[in-house]
């Protein structure tokens, strides 16, 4: 496992910059990018993240795609959590919700999972984000691949993802 390299602000697109990098900097928004070095045999994506960049789990957050009432939604929640399905229906005033087919969740966002981030989805996805991410200064979402995350206020990844908040999230 592989430390952060500290990360870099970033105001504007870097060349090789992810689609979650570029809606960032396309909406001024700023932002600081952590690299570290990804294991592939971590048992969980988030909590590697959160390992490797030294920061408590409830920053860091995890992008799951799901089915809510047949239609694709984000659910975005902490990694110390787990989603829960029912909370999430209702705070999109659906009935059933489930989580979504791998390659569905792929094809809609254009990225690979482990790598999902709730920015620059290929198709724009209704989203709701846990209610806790407002408690914190900045938090942690995926910057679009595996082993890079970006860090932002909560305030502006609800605003560029066009969120809703709700308490999705279950110890």
């Amino acid at each position: 496992m592989g430390k952060s390299d500290g990360g870099k602000r970033r105001h504007r697109n870097a060349a090789g910059g992810t689609p979650a990098t570029v809606a960032a900097s396309r909406a001024g928004v700023a932002f600081t990018l952590h690299a570290y070095e990804h294991d592939p045999a971590a048992p969980s994506y988030g909590e590697e993240a959160a390992r490797a960049l030294g920061t408590a789990p409830g920053r860091v957050f995890k992008t799951l795609v799901t089915e809510v009432d047949g239609a694709l939604t984000v659910a975005v929640v902490p990694v110390s959590a787990s989603l829960g399905l029912k909370a999430l229906a209702a705070a999109v005033g659906g009935k059933r919700a489930a989580m979504a087919d791998p390659a569905a969740a792929e094809r809609a966002t254009g990225y690979v999972l482990g790598g999902i981030s709730p920015l620059g989805q290929r198709k724009r996805l209704r989203t709701v984000v846990d209610a806790s991410a407002t408690g914190h200064g900045t938090v942690f979402v995926s910057a679009g691949r595996r082993g890079l995350e970006i860090e932002l206020a909560p305030a502006a990844l609800i605003t560029l993802t066009g969120a809703i908040t709700a308490p999705i999230a279950r110890d």
